[in-house]
């Protein structure tokens, strides 16, 4: 295996994101491919992209206090959570 090197982009590692843990991925250039050190995440340019769009839409509204649900298909009606 070659040496640990950060990529172009600091790319977080989805799997250890959607666990709340920030962790940033190094690129192997031999095998084109990122890779956590911390779990056995690797994959692809492509793949880190499409796995973190997943986590931004699961955790969307997490900084949103959600105020009524609403009939269905109706809009959620929320407002911005400033914490304490």
């Amino acid at each position: 295996m070659s040496q640990s090197t950060k990529g172009k982009l600091n790319y977080r590692c989805p799997s250890c994101f959607i666990r709340d843990i920030d962790i940033d991925l190094f690129y192997d250039a031999d095998q084109e491919e990122f890779y956590c050190l911390r779990c056995s995440f690797h994959g692809d340019e492509n793949r880190v992209l499409q796995l973190n769009e997943q986590a931004k839409f699961r955790y969307g509204l997490i900084n949103k206090r959600i105020l009524s649900f609403n009939e269905d298909n109706d809009a959620l009606e929320v407002e911005i959570y400033k914490g304490k």
